[in-house]
């Protein structure tokens, strides 16, 4: 750890012998999300160290070894998000999956739950739709919330999966599919865009009038789904699988580091996160601290709200699943190194 003594530690290596055209590394926070490495040779890593603003704690290499950094680089070379700072808002109990892929690309990412889950208000008209389920034509499942969330109170009410036997489903996203399909059941409908209005375009090759439809998702959900499939004839019975609600989360680590300017991105994968983050800085302060942060979001949706609420909206995954979030996250920052030479 001779970061503080490396001009002395330069002096004394020349004097013995070692050329100063000799190759030189310093490594800080070695294989950490924190990674940097100066490289140099003896005659110019104190000055290339001092720039840089390099402290301890580093690793001094010295010797030919350090030029075969190219070819071993690869804690950096398969981590392109080595080194950003990003924010995750999403709820704890589904953080996970955005964290470790993230994580995995090299990311140090400061979880900021902004929401979580919870039951309905009322959880008397669910239970009702599933004690008229012979009735039911389709269930549309619109998160992997609201799938957990029906077959919890499917068991509840002493009922299985082969209450579901004749009725047509339909997901929104591969998540949300694979979510039913660890019930037994695979889709019979899943759009090629996960938004509702992607729901409503492939239900136009289906004759839905006078089917009817059940929908189990929030309780906040926006009205575009129920309202386009009535007016194309089904009946539709929307109810209230689960809420979402804010976390009670402690911002002041958050705006610790807003203030500091040390995050580099901030993920969105819902309204309610961009609603909920903006409600987590001090009303004095949220434009301030949210200039020039760049949002990454889901999906167009999100990103209308984020740039409602006074957000700079970085990017839109092309593809509104976490994969397709964290993908976008990469092109984005490689786009953002290459611009820079």
């Amino acid at each position: 750890m001779g970061v503080k003594n490396l001009p002395n530690i330069v002096r004394e290596l020349t004097a013995n012998g070692r050329s100063p055209q000799t190759p030189v590394a310093a490594v800080r926070w070695g294989t950490t999300p924190a990674q940097v490495t100066v490289s140099g040779t003896l005659a110019d890593i104190a000055d290339r160290v001092e720039k840089a603003g390099l402290t301890a704690p580093a690793i001094i290499v010295v010797g030919e070894v350090v030029g075969l950094r190219g070819k071993l680089q690869w804690f950096e070379q398969r981590r392109p998000l080595l080194g950003r700072r990003i924010v995750v808002t999403r709820s704890r109990e589904q953080a996970s999956d955005l964290v470790r892929s993230l994580s995995n690309l090299g990311a140090d990412c400061l979880e900021c739950p902004t929401i979580e889950t919870a039951p309905p208000d009322d959880s008397g008209p669910l239970d009702a739709a599933i004690a008229g389920l012979a009735d039911v034509d389709w269930i549309i499942f619109t998160s992997v919330n609201g799938v957990s969330r029906f077959f919890d109170r499917l068991f509840r009410s002493g009922k299985d999966v082969r209450a579901l036997g004749r009725i047509r489903t339909a997901a929104i996203g591969p998540a949300t599919a694979e979510r039913l399909r660890s019930f037994g059941l695979s889709s019979d409908l899943v759009p090629e865009a996960y938004v509702a209005e992607s729901v409503i375009a492939a239900f136009r090759a289906h004759d839905i009038r006078g089917r009817h439809i059940l929908l189990p998702r929030a309780q906040e959900a926006r009205p575009t789904l129920p309202v386009a499939l009535a007016a194309m004839g089904a009946v539709v019975q929307e109810v209230a699988a689960y809420q979402t609600r804010r976390a009670s989360a402690d911002a002041a680590q958050l705006v610790e580091h807003l203030s500091q300017r040390d995050i580099d991105l901030v993920t969105f994968t819902s309204s309610s996160t961009v609603k909920n983050f903006k409600a987590l800085l001090p009303p004095d302060r949220a434009a301030e601290l949210a200039s020039g942060l760049p949002a990454a979001c889901i999906g167009p949706v999100t990103a209308e709200t984020a740039r409602q609420l006074g957000f700079e909206v970085g990017l839109v995954a092309a593809e509104y699943t976490i994969p397709g979030l964290c993908a976008a996250i990469v092109a984005h920052f490689s786009g953002a190194r290459e611009a820079a030479g």
